[in-house]
């Protein structure tokens, strides 16, 4: 996984989730994934240039652009693949740490930078939304780690089509 583009608490942008990031996976030998994934990486930030977006990095290593919204993000990250000449979902695909523990408040995600509060239920519908038009395959920490209830409701609907990481929920949460 490279961490191309972030957002969160971290940088100072306009997008609510922390990591987008690329999984080269379509190469069998590792130079050739690294390669596409430094490719990748060189191309989003292009495609941010010709935007007029921010080309600084985030203290996480990814840009950290003003784009309009998390789902322009995803947008850049695909054309970035499309123009580095890879084929999305086949040779690169994307991975995403949206670190929603940092969102979570009174039983639901506040979503400060687009203005909504959304239950797990809806959390649920925008990660599946997502991965119907974006090759995703792998999603780490798409649920706080106090949210049993969408941890459940998460794997029910999607833990046959992409990886579930549960940093937070595993790794961090000493319980």
């Amino acid at each position: 996984m490279m961490n191309i583009l972030n957002g969160g608490k971290h940088p100072d942008n306009t997008v609510d989730f922390q990591e987008f990031m690329i999984m080269p996976i379509g190469f069998d030998e590792f130079g050739e994934a690294m390669r596409a994934g430094v490719e990748v990486y060189h191309h989003l930030r292009a495609v941010l240039h010709d935007k007029g977006l921010s080309t600084t990095v985030g203290d996480e290593g990814g840009f950290a652009p003003a784009v309009s919204s998390d789902e322009e993000a995803l947008e850049c990250v695909m054309e970035a693949i499309g123009k580095a000449g890879y084929e999305p979902g086949s040779q690169v695909t994307i991975a995403l740490d949206p670190a929603t523990s940092e969102l979570y408040e009174d039983g639901a995600y506040r979503l400060r930078i687009r203005g909504e509060t959304l239950t797990s239920e809806a959390m649920v519908e925008l990660w599946a939304g997502w991965c119907d038009r974006v090759p995703i395959v792998s999603l780490e920490d798409g649920f706080a780690e106090d949210d049993w209830e969408g941890w459940i409701a998460q794997t029910a609907k999607l833990g046959d089509r992409l990886q579930l990481v549960g940093d937070d929920l595993l790794v961090t949460n000493v319980e």
